[in-house]
């Protein structure tokens, strides 16, 4: 496992849990130190990981470190053991993937588009799934392994599609969230036990995933990270790209983008993308 931050760390984490052998890297040592606390094997370098595995996932947070890891001089595929699988599962553009999909397959390698759907505290107690593009016999190879870390991997056509479906699904994360703020914002004004709020709400047709897993932290004005605002503003732009290309309207996403960049501004990038309430004027 290439890259062991929150999500990365949660991966690997399940996969020890269930009995298999991993060795990771991480640019920050403190990382690779509670992967190796938790039974796996400190990596050197992102070319010592590759040598050493038959699979490589790689949950890294940026576009280019994604690119460098795996093309650039020194990176994983200039290692890689000869037909072992590399796993991409950060959120890049489609363009991107597309392009590491034929690249990886050109040099004796398999790929597969494999982001992942939910947050690295969900990923943990191993809830959400994975979004799964390329061929479908690498697909069908890996499968148990990904299913060891989540308990279903849907496979949605080539490289690239996986990616699409993963900016589609975080469009619905961004502005649910906000909803989300938007609505416990106006019962606090309203002086209404946001707890019996949560519970009520919750319950009934207004409902969403994301007021179960955000609504509690809005209520709480509490934002411990599940996925950084800074890492999802990314996400932001890679769909608002993807919508452009597409001519697809997305007026909410637009709205949204705005306010998650006001917190972003205001100082809240580390935090979690709940941190959005506060562009409403919930806090200072």
């Amino acid at each position: 496992m290439i890259g062991l931050g929150l999500l990365g760390h949660a991966l690997a984490a399940r996969l020890l849990a269930a009995g298999h052998e991993v060795v990771g890297y991480d640019v920050l040592p403190s990382r690779v130190e509670a992967l190796a606390a938790l039974g796996g094997t400190a990596g050197a370098s992102v070319p010592d990981v590759a040598a050493r595995a038959d699979t490589v996932g790689v949950v890294l947070p940026t576009i280019d470190s994604v690119e460098d890891t795996i093309l650039g001089a020194g990176g994983l595929t200039s290692a890689a053991r000869p037909g072992s699988v590399v796993i991409q599962m950060s959120t890049i553009s489609p363009d991107l993937t597309e392009r590491l999909a034929r690249e990886v397959t050109a040099r004796g390698l398999a790929f597969l588009d494999c982001p992942v759907s939910g947050s690295s505290t969900m990923v943990a107690r191993g809830d959400g799934l994975f979004i799964c593009g390329g061929e479908a016999a690498v697909f069908a190879r890996v499968r148990p392994l990904l299913e060891a870390m989540l308990p279903r991997a849907v496979h949605v056509g080539p490289a690239g599609h996986a990616m699409l479906v993963k900016l589609v699904a975080n469009l619905l994360v961004g502005i649910h969230s906000l909803a989300a703020a938007e609505a416990l914002t106006m019962a606090r004004r309203a002086g209404l036990d946001l707890d019996r709020v949560l519970d009520v709400l919750t319950s009934g047709a207004g409902s969403s995933r994301m007021l179960e897993v955000r609504g509690p932290m809005i209520a709480r004005e509490d934002f411990p990270p599940q996925m950084k605002l800074d890492l999802f503003m990314k996400d932001l732009h890679l769909i608002q790209a993807a919508a452009g290309a597409l001519g697809a309207p997305v007026p909410l996403t637009d709205v949204a983008e705005r306010l998650y960049a006001a917190a972003l501004s205001a100082g809240h990038g580390a935090e979690d993308l709940a941190v959005v309430v506060t562009a409403l004027g919930v806090r200072p």
